[in-house]
């Protein structure tokens, strides 16, 4: 009876440990402009979020991505008023603060996080649509 209660223990302790896992995302993925444009060309229910500073906003983005700048103070702040249970995707200019707003969005518990590869810079040399 001993074993039985502490298999049943240890079975509910991974079970809960599962499911608490899948709150938050597990990793964030990595994808191609392309992926990105297929995923939100379309739609008008997408969180496409460009992490640069607003002059670099102003100066070309995708289109329809909302300007929330990783660097800036209220970053945090602003990010949460985002919709943690659907898919965010983000892009910087090449990736590396795309990378590092990826992680924050992953911390705070944010599910599905896409991170464009190359950032705006692999947008454009691919010729996908852009505005200024």
């Amino acid at each position: 009876m001993r074993k039985i209660a502490i298999v049943l223990s240890l079975f509910l302790t991974l079970f809960f440990i599962g499911c608490k896992e899948k709150s938050t995302a597990r990793e964030i993925r990595v994808i191609s402009p392309q992926e990105v444009h297929d995923a939100v060309f379309d739609s008008h229910k997408h969180q496409l979020i460009d992490v640069r500073t607003l002059e670099e906003f102003n100066e070309g983005h995708v289109q329809n991505a909302q300007n929330i700048c990783v660097t800036d103070a209220d970053f945090k702040e602003n990010i949460s008023k985002l919709d943690k249970n659907e898919p965010v995707y983000l892009y910087c200019r090449s990736g590396k603060r795309s990378a590092k707003a990826s992680q924050i969005l992953k911390e705070m518990g944010f599910k599905e996080i896409y991170d464009m590869e190359g950032g705006f810079l692999e947008w454009q040399s691919q010729g996908l649509q852009s505005e200024n």
